[in-house]
């Protein structure tokens, strides 16, 4: 099994986005758990590694999906942050070539379909699917 994490950060009802150089699309920040980090751990550093943002407090897990389409073997824990700080952006590269803050009611076109139910079961006040 593999885990990875992914970030909700909310900040004046915008959230945080990110395009990779590796695969189309807006994501939620987030990656993988390196060994001996927690998950909480995790989507802290990956978020301050891919857009700058130093989270404040602890991230709050609000669920535990199950995406298939990476070998059937691996979860991704869906983090939320609202305490946070913005620091200088790193540099764009490979891994990221953007980054927004959007509003929650007006994403960009191109939100992957995971990222989109992540954010409309956040804004909802819906559980999280098990599945991404």
């Amino acid at each position: 099994m593999t885990v990875g994490v992914r970030v909700i950060a909310v900040e004046e009802g915008r959230v945080l986005l990110v395009r990779h150089g590796y695969e189309t699309g807006w994501h939620l920040p987030g990656g993988g758990v390196d060994r001996g980090e927690t998950a909480a751990d995790a989507a802290a550093r990956e978020i301050m590694e891919e857009a700058g943002v130093e989270v404040l407090g602890t991230p709050r897990l609000i669920g535990l999906c199950f995406n298939e389409t990476f070998g059937g073997r691996d979860h991704v824990a869906v983090y939320v942050v609202s305490r946070l700080r913005r620091g200088p952006e790193p540099r764009t590269g490979y891994e990221i070539v953007e980054r927004g803050w959007f509003p929650i009611d007006a994403l960009p076109e191109g939100a992957t379909p995971g990222t989109l139910r992540r954010l409309a079961e956040f804004r909802d006040g819906a559980a999280v699917s098990d599945r991404w």
